[in-house]
């Protein structure tokens, strides 16, 4: 037997190198390979629609009966079903009818250490860490509570879409490693590292500049580009960094280039103001300029208080932003400015983030539900009605989160801003199969007879964008999450009774 395999597959190579030589193209079939197809409706970006005012349909895609083909998890083949079908004669196909699929969800900003604690009550940011967070962040120094903990919060994830995150991680390097360990056996796309802090905050919670180097330095060789785990380097915030643990991201920055960088900037203005005070700085932002840490793959969550002067300098260094709703309005920081952020005369890299547990939610709908109210409240501060020298009918209009807007946010946009779009984002083939089958008329009891004011079942590209936006406008949660697939594999489907992630893991 072990001869007869050795001769096919030498036969196959064989003629696989004439047939090359010869420039002859043949239909692939699944006997031969470890080809799938996924058929039904697709939706996905190709571009910004910031970019396409007043017709972001062109940065979009829509096959409404499509085929996607995967190889090992990885897309191979994408387009209407009329088209690709014929070139995959044989392989197996998943049909999903009355569905709308679209890339996983990416979170550009998210703590898996506080999934206990989301939506707790009261509080602005700085006094809502001492009462809350760091005792609850504290826990996970126990290997045992680390691993139930990051087993809830990947679980919560995939039933809200979420298949990439970038997460701050907690200043435990056992809980770090329970997170890393917990997305390899899941084979979720995933950014993490050791959160350094070292001063206002519990002594039991600190972590001393020595200490966060040598942990982040042994991850980044346990884990960075290993499977899908890639590694950040992580100063909490520079409200809670010396400048000698900011040193120590220099350093690390310096010794491994490859990685990102995650952090915490103008979320809160009491915090904003004493950063920059603290390590001497005109603005919070030359907090992390000064050690160079600003440039591609860097992400500072929040901005709300970020200046012109700011937002212009993280667009000329290539660096992101992550907006982050649900816990600036939660947790009273202030209203982001989108329609600043998206000018094209200095054009931010975005993610868009939970913050869950400041943000109150792990779904990124609901992300995009108050993403929504956010921006229509900027809007109306720029339209000349409230004061007539803010008046600004461009940047009023960027702020309006429409459907195309919104979703491209949590997809190639997010890619885009963590510099992952070569890799996620969207359906080109070469890239990673994650997707979400949304049911566009899962949500409250009012959904379906609403989303039926628009059509039963999308044929056009303006009915797509009609249903997206009831599905975070009337929608706005894990309600309308069907199914998630992770390397093309499903991980999550609605109402099964155990985590499909589990058995997979358990395989």
């Amino acid at each position: 037997m072990a001869n007869s395999n050795y001769f096919k597959h030498t036969l196959v190579a064989v003629l696989s190198l004439f047939l090359s030589i010869c420039n002859i193209s043949v239909p692939a079939y699944a006997a031969d390979s470890n080809l799938k197809g996924i058929r039904g409706s697709f939706f996905d970006f190709v571009d910004d629609p910031w970019k396409h005012v007043g017709h972001e349909e062109e940065s979009a895609r829509f096959y409404p009966d499509g085929l996607l083909v995967l190889d090992n998890g990885i897309i191979k083949a994408y387009g209407s079903y009329s088209d690709i079908a014929s070139k995959y004669p044989g392989i197996e196909i998943t049909n999903i009818p009355n569905r709308l699929i679209v890339p996983g969800f990416i979170d550009g900003h998210v703590h898996f250490p506080q999934t206990r604690v989301l939506g707790m009550y009261g509080l602005q940011l700085l006094p809502w860490l001492q009462e809350w967070i760091f005792p609850e962040e504290t826990k996970y120094k126990d290997p045992v509570y680390a691993r139930e903990g990051v087993k809830q919060y990947f679980d919560n994830m995939l039933a809200g879409g979420t298949t990439t995150v970038q997460d701050y991680g907690t200043s435990s390097r056992t809980a770090v490693e329970a997170f890393f360990d917990e997305a390899t056996r899941r084979n979720m796309r995933v950014i993490c590292g050791i959160a350094g802090i070292d001063r206002n905050a519990p002594a039991d919670f600190i972590t001393p500049p020595d200490q966060f180097y040598a942990d982040s330095k042994a991850l980044i060789e346990k884990y960075h580009r290993h499977g899908r785990n890639l590694f950040a380097i992580t100063p909490r915030f520079a409200y809670g960094d010396s400048p000698e643990l900011l040193a120590k991201c220099q350093k690390l920055h310096q010794e491994f280039p490859d990685c990102w960088i995650n952090t915490h900037v103008s979320e809160n203005p009491t915090e904003t103001r004493n950063a920059a005070l603290e390590h001497g700085c005109s603005d919070y932002l030359g907090c992390y300029e000064k050690y160079g840490l600003v440039g591609p793959k860097f992400t500072a969550g929040h901005g709300v208080w970020l200046s012109n002067s700011e937002l212009d300098r993280l667009a000329k260094a290539g660096a992101s932003i992550s907006f982050c709703p649900n816990s600036n309005t939660f947790l009273g920081s202030g209203l982001f400015r989108l329609g600043a952020a998206t000018d094209p005369a200095h054009r931010v890299r975005l993610t868009f983030g939970t913050d869950m547990g400041g943000g109150n939610s792990f779904s990124m709908l609901n992300v995009l539900n108050q993403a929504y109210k956010v921006g229509m409240c900027n809007n109306t501060m720029l339209d000349g009605s409230v004061d007539p020298r803010w008046h600004n009918d461009a940047e009023a209009e960027r702020n309006k989160l429409n459907a195309y807007r919104a979703f491209y946010s949590l997809t190639l946009g997010g890619a885009q801003g963590l510099y992952l779009d070569n890799l996620i984002g969207n359906f080109d083939p070469g890239k990673e199969a994650d997707f979400v089958v949304l049911d566009w008329n899962g949500g409250p009891s009012a959904m379906k007879w609403h989303q039926s004011l628009i059509c039963d079942k999308p044929t056009t590209m303006k009915q797509v964008e009609q249903l997206l936006f009831g599905v975070m406008a009337v929608g706005g949660d894990d309600r309308a999450v069907d199914e998630t697939w992770v390397m093309g594999h499903q991980l999550y489907k609605k109402g099964a009774s155990e985590s499909l992630a589990t058995k997979i893991g358990s395989k």
